[in-house]
């Protein structure tokens, strides 16, 4: 009895792999389907990197005299080569359309890799500006998105309402945006990965703890970039009631 449920639980995880496998590539060629539209460079550089690492592996064969061995991974290594191309083009797409709307950091932050704890709209305004705290290996970084002249006033309340807090730990702050001294959009994650890491896993611990009793201050904003044309009055209206 205990053989025939190991085996029906076997096809059913073979079942579900298939099936996972099978949503994934759709979700890749819809991906490609939108991207080729909107981006007509698209498949000229997919192209174009194909056959680049494909003719270096092949000639790199050819000067030891063993090209057609090295060709079925010079073809394999072109494939990969074609694919990191469409994976940034399509994230280059992206960011591109989000620049400039409200929720866009939040979003960007949402994405980070790697061992970060991300707290979305500390401090907020009715006019849709934010700041969002992140907290990881170089300390608390405060970013900003919204309107310079009111978030650099927010993000100064709330540095001074969390350095009281954590003492001497290392706090950043960045302004999301495309003027001086802002960080774009698309080059956030970059920034952040960047930074030195002044903190040990267990210190990040401890001051989680810590930053956790602040709370927020200001509605939270809603998730993802919020569309152009999307009704403003609607959405400060919505805030307001929160």
């Amino acid at each position: 009895m205990a053989g025939k449920q190991d085996k029906e639980a076997a096809k059913q995880a073979k079942r579900e792999k298939r099936a996972a496998s099978k949503a994934r590539r759709a979700q890749i060629f819809q991906a490609f389907s939108i991207q080729r539209k909107e981006d007509k460079a698209l498949i000229p550089w997919m192209l174009g990197s194909f056959l680049v690492v494909t003719g270096i592996v092949f000639g790199l064969g050819w000067l030891m005299g063993i090209q057609w061995w090295l060709l079925p991974i010079g073809i394999m290594l072109g494939l990969l080569a074609a694919m990191i191309v469409f994976g940034r083009r399509v994230q280059k797409t992206v960011f591109t359309k989000a620049e400039g709307q409200p929720g866009a950091a939040a979003w960007a932050l949402d994405n980070l890799r790697g061992r970060w704890r991300v707290t979305q709209t500390v401090a907020a305004t009715t006019q849709l500006d934010a700041v969002h705290r992140v907290l990881g290996g170089p300390g608390i970084i405060l970013v900003a998105e919204g309107a310079p002249h009111r978030v650099k006033n927010l993000m100064a309340q709330e540095k001074k309402r969390i350095a009281r807090l954590v003492g001497d730990t290392p706090i950043y702050d960045v302004i999301v945006g495309n003027d001086e001294g802002q960080v774009p959009l698309r080059k956030l994650q970059t920034y952040l990965m960047k930074l030195p890491r002044n903190l040990r896993p267990r210190d990040i611990d401890v001051l989680e703890t810590k930053l956790t009793a602040l709370g927020n201050r200001g509605a939270a904003l809603p998730k993802g970039p919020i569309p152009q044309g999307a009704k403003m009055r609607n959405l400060q209206r919505t805030i307001r009631r929160r």
